[in-house]
């Protein structure tokens, strides 16, 4: 495996086999399988889990990491192409990223959405030009459009927890938050639950449907898997005989990139909160789903977060072995 980028880039069989692996290493460690590899890690955005979940998988299998921010280690990073450096960053990122690539055996990128341009950021244009740095196996740790480590343990979650594939109802739905958020968690989740084969909907307020491309790519998936893609701004319907709720916050399309405008669409929109009532016209046994970080009584009621529905610390201890199963396949660990 030389790019762990995108789960579109694996096939179903693919991905069913990483989670197998995941599971195994789970219940049978192997401690010496990577001994003497080591993985660099770029972060050039927060993190908690991933950081912690990416050091611990390479522990677990006996290598190394090494993490590498600007915000906690290191002088300032210049970023901008063609720039005269008379300011207060002392190296540019074109000289940065080839030298921590080369002191690993493969490198993790995590860099946020500019959040200027949609149709930059669709492109995946800063997370494209950091890779094409790296001449190494890399893996993305979250870019503007996607975080496959993310879907990949929440796929795991699901059959974890036997939630059917064929079948199965996942609601992905927006959730207020009083910053704009990027569109990598809601625009990877959407296109996983699809791949996976279950009938999607996407539940959001009007103006912030994720982007057309996004929704095709899923469709596509969709059609592939036999699953189906819809969307609503109708809770009750949306929730129907759900199996899952995803939640999520993510920032206005309408108003991308545009902070007053996005301030002033989620004004008054607080009621979209996952509570118990939400649950009402879903089955008895419907999961609740977030990522993590999450606001408590912001994007969830504490009723439902501490309550038996929520997934959210397996989901997190998913993110460990997913990762563990993909360092194993991409640095040569034993079969």
């Amino acid at each position: 495996m030389k790019a762990f980028n995108d789960l579109a880039d694996f096939a179903r069989e693919d991905i069913a086999s990483l989670i197998e692996l995941a599971t195994r290493l789970d219940h049978s460690p192997e401690p010496e399988a990577l001994r003497g590899k080591v993985l660099s890690l770029l972060f050039l955005s927060p993190s908690l889990r991933t950081l912690a979940s990416f050091q611990a998988a390479m522990v677990r299998l006996g290598g190394g990491s090494f993490v590498i921010s600007p915000d906690m280690s290191i002088h300032g990073l210049e970023t901008r192409p063609g720039i005269v450096m008379d300011g207060t960053a002392a190296e540019h990122i074109r000289e940065a990223v080839p030298v921590i690539a080369s002191y690993g055996d493969a490198i993790g990128i995590r860099a946020f959405a500019e959040r200027r341009s949609l149709e930059a950021d669709l492109a995946e244009t800063e997370f494209s030009a950091l890779t094409k740095l790296a001449n190494k196996p890399y893996i993305n740790m979250e870019s503007a459009m996607n975080h496959p480590c993310q879907s990949l343990a929440d796929w795991k979650t699901m059959d974890d927890l036997g939630i059917p594939a064929s079948g199965g109802k996942f609601v992905l739905s927006w959730a207020y938050h009083p910053k704009a958020l990027p569109l990598a968690v809601p625009s990877a989740t959407v296109h996983m639950a699809a791949m996976r084969g279950m009938d999607v909907t996407v539940l959001r307020p009007e103006g912030f449907e994720l982007p057309d491309s996004i929704m095709d790519k899923a469709r596509s998936a969709a059609a592939a898997s036999g699953g189906s893609v819809t969307e609503t701004d109708d809770r009750q319907a949306a929730m129907q005989d759900a199996h899952v709720i995803y939640a999520k916050s993510w920032s206005s399309t309408k108003h991308y990139g545009d902070r007053a405008g996005d301030e002033a669409l989620r004004r008054g929109l607080d009621n979209w909160c996952v509570d118990e009532p939400w649950f009402e016209a879903a089955r008895d046994d419907c999961r609740f789903m977030h990522c993590l970080p999450v606001r408590r009584g912001v994007v969830v009621s504490e009723a439902v977060l501490d309550g038996p529905r929520s997934v959210v610390i397996h989901e997190a201890r998913n993110r460990m072995l997913a990762q563990m199963a993909v360092l194993h396949q991409m640095l040569g660990g034993s079969k």
